[in-house]
């Protein structure tokens, strides 16, 4: 789309069915968890010597979820040993000075409304898994902070509002100078991102990766409704600079159909793929890691989305 104008789901949809590559995904197999599902994974990271991935760990019929870290097995996933396993849902990783920084969504009962629930987003810091403790909070009701380490050593904070500010979910950003400074008051500060989502639709930002020339290339997602209160999910990235903080337009990256059938949590979940992360090869491609349906977790090798940023200074006015 051109820089200015909003695209709906259902236009970028279109665009990406117009070009996308002929790639097809896999289902990875986990084991060591019962019965229960493993969805919304991060991409592998590296823990020692070891390639880990974070993974929601819950029953099909429950949202009370575990954060479980496991590592590959002749072919299949399984809990790592000795690793820590945290109350929380959809995990996110970086590395910020050094440290590894884990996330993810804590759910609790709403202060305010008796009988429902809200949550916040729970950061940890530490040199490796073992050393992971709790050190900030986002606001009540905020999913999808995101943190990335800036070219100037300074951190971009990626946020996501709901509600009176927000709507159904924009995305915000601020620079903060350490992470002393990620609390809720900065965190609330944050600028929203203009010409990007519907008022009828949403998205967020899953994972930032800094490019060479100082660009980042934002890796997130863009949801709507239809009928019925269906949920389609769909992976986008957008070019963002963070000096003169203006986004590139979005462009879909994936669709349910790239991927194996498989059930799903239930069936107003079916076309959902929330993006958990990014792994730029070597050969101009890219491994995508999504979960599906919120009941699977797969991965596909796709075009590098983020080539084509690294060959630009943002000029989105």
């Amino acid at each position: 789309m051109k820089p200015g104008e909003k695209a709906s789901c259902q236009q970028l949809l279109a665009v990406y069915k117009e070009k996308k590559p002929n790639c097809f995904g896999e289902k990875l197999q986990f084991v060591g968890v019962g019965q229960r599902d493993v969805y919304n994974i991060t991409a592998p990271f590296v823990d020692g010597t070891e390639l880990v991935i974070a993974g929601r760990v819950e029953e099909r019929d429950s949202e009370d979820s575990q954060v479980i870290f496991f590592v590959e097995r002749d072919g299949k996933w399984s809990p790592k040993e000795d690793a820590p396993a945290f109350r929380l849902q959809d995990p996110f990783v970086t590395r910020i000075g050094g440290e590894l920084i884990f996330g993810g969504v804590q759910i609790f009962p709403h202060p305010e409304k008796e009988g429902q629930l809200n949550w916040r987003t729970l950061f940890y810091r530490g040199s490796d898994l073992n050393s992971l403790h709790y050190f900030a909070a986002g606001p009540g009701g905020m999913k999808d902070l995101r943190l990335v380490e800036l070219a100037d050593g300074k951190i971009g904070v990626f946020t996501r509002p709901q509600g009176k500010v927000g709507g159904r979910g924009t995305i915000g950003f601020i620079k903060i100078n350490s992470l002393a400074e990620l609390t809720v008051e900065n965190i609330e500060q944050a600028r929203l991102l203009m010409n990007q989502f519907l008022p009828e639709e949403w998205g967020g930002v899953n994972e930032v990766h800094l490019l060479k020339n100082g660009l980042l290339g934002v890796l997130g997602h863009i949801a709507c409704f239809s009928a019925g209160e269906y949920r389609h999910y769909y992976p986008m990235v957008f070019p963002f600079d963070p000096e003169l903080e203006i986004a590139g337009p979005m462009e879909i990256i994936a669709c349910r159909d790239d991927f194996p059938a498989g059930p799903a949590k239930n069936e107003k979940l079916a076309d959902v793929l929330f993006s958990g992360g990014l792994c730029r090869n070597d050969d101009g491609t890219a491994t995508l890691y999504v979960g599906v349906s919120d009941a699977e977790a797969h991965r596909i090798t796709i075009p590098d989305p983020f080539l084509k940023y690294e060959s630009f200074v943002c000029s989105y006015k």
